[in-house]
């Protein structure tokens, strides 16, 4: 008797590393430059923990964060320079992604984003800065018209790699795990995934995903 897998009918992305090219190392030199000294001590690639964590995971504001890290540094930080540190993940929104994600929702797959992330940077996405390049400055995009829908750790106050938060959006989108593939670079979120049975795919970070990601939905 043969048994087929399931079909791929739907599509959980993460954002960095994945969506936008991730820039660590940008990140931490921009708060050290606002005055976090210790920045590669309080700043993970992946899941951030403490304050940080905090703001990700919705516990706290922005003018909350503003304050307790003005209060970390000793010095009055606006909430332009935090901005302005917490963007600093953000090297690039390579071009090859967009069009892949237009041609996927083409195919008639339904695409989300799920992405541990803060204020910060979910108003970048939200806004034209999102996929605005130096060869085509006024047509910029936001993230919204690339996905059927954001989800976002600091609105739901869950983090990845709760299995809770993949639960959620599983019940959220109608989704059955089985017919749906989560695309992340990080090891611990795709392997909490796998629990719950979705079907996953872990590429390197700020790699090309594009062509890769065919062969899981022809299999």
């Amino acid at each position: 008797m043969c048994i087929f897998a399931a079909m791929i009918r739907n599509l959980i992305f993460d954002m960095g590393g994945v969506i936008f090219s991730l820039g660590y190392e940008q990140a931490i030199r921009r708060f050290e430059e606002i005055g976090v000294a210790d920045a590669r001590h309080l700043l993970d690639p992946c899941v951030q923990t403490g304050l940080f964590g905090d703001l990700e995971g919705g516990r706290i504001s922005c003018g909350t964060f503003r304050e307790e890290l003005s209060r970390l540094t000793g010095r009055e930080l606006t909430s332009e320079q935090c901005a302005y540190a917490w963007k600093g993940y953000i090297l690039d929104v390579p071009q090859r992604n967009l069009d892949k994600l237009m041609e996927l929702r083409r195919r008639g797959y339904r695409t989300v984003l799920l992405s541990n992330t803060n204020p910060f940077i979910t108003e970048w996405a939200h806004s034209p800065e999102f996929s605005r390049t130096e060869t085509c400055p006024e047509g910029g995009r936001p993230m919204d018209d690339f996905f059927d829908r954001l989800y976002f750790s600091c609105d739901l106050r869950m983090m990845k790699p709760s299995e809770e938060i993949f639960s959620h959006v599983l019940e959220a989108e109608g989704f059955r795990p089985e017919e749906t593939l989560f695309i992340d670079d990080g090891e611990r979120n795709v392997a909490a995934a796998a629990r719950l049975g979705i079907r996953t795919f872990c590429p390197h970070d700020n790699s090309d995903w594009t062509v890769p990601i065919e062969s899981f939905l022809t299999a």
